[in-house]
């Protein structure tokens, strides 16, 4: 092989190279948006303990009901978006209100992935049954999208909520409060009601 030839390969290596970091690297580059007004996951006036725990993952919400069982309760999103994605994420397990002892599975379990525009997502895990919407499907904020249960990864029922801008975890902001749940070196909660209500019901 000629010095031209190896000086050829060694370009385009650079170049295809170079190419790979551009693509992984510019999306982390991009500037979310104004932040969504997002509401609480969950029914109009319902008060749920907002909490986290070491190795949860900072930002992660994990909630609970203050009253009353977990099992089954609403879902809903918090701001209007498009489904991105709707199924099974990891392994379900066998953990039901008949057999809430039961094996827990891996990953999310049943969940849902919003796109709320301008780089902002929200993601719901461990519902109890298959998401009530489908990928592609436009939802308005407040729409049920599925009910809590602990299909994945999940020790108890409750959901598992996040938010991202730009692919990366946020804080959590809710009618434009900031939830208070920021990183996972221990366990606390707070405690917050819901504003996701119709139009003239806030």
């Amino acid at each position: 092989m000629t010095a031209r030839a190896r000086t050829g390969i060694a370009v385009a290596v650079t170049l295809v190279a170079l190419l790979g970091l551009i693509v992984v690297t510019v999306p982390r580059l991009r500037t979310p948006g104004p932040r969504p007004d997002f509401q609480l996951p969950v029914a109009c006036g319902e008060t749920w303990i907002l909490g986290t725990y070491p190795g949860h993952d900072d930002y992660d919400i994990d909630f609970f009901p203050s009253s009353g069982s977990a099992w089954g309760r609403p879902i809903h999103a918090s701001y209007a978006g498009t489904v991105v994605e709707a199924g099974i994420n990891g392994t379900l397990g066998s953990r039901t209100p008949d057999n809430p002892e039961g094996p827990h599975g891996s990953g999310a379990g049943y969940w849902v992935r919003l796109d709320h525009g301008g780089l902002w997502e929200t993601q719901y895990l461990h519902m109890l049954e298959p998401p009530l919407v489908r990928e592609g499907d436009r939802v308005e904020q407040g729409r049920q999208l599925g009910r809590v249960g602990s299909t994945g990864k999940s020790g108890a029922p409750h959901l598992h909520y996040e938010q991202r801008a730009a692919g990366e975890k946020s804080e959590a902001v809710f009618a434009g409060e900031p939830s208070g749940i920021t990183a996972d070196d221990r366990e606390y909660s707070v405690r917050r009601t819901s504003r996701n209500c119709p139009p003239g019901n806030s």
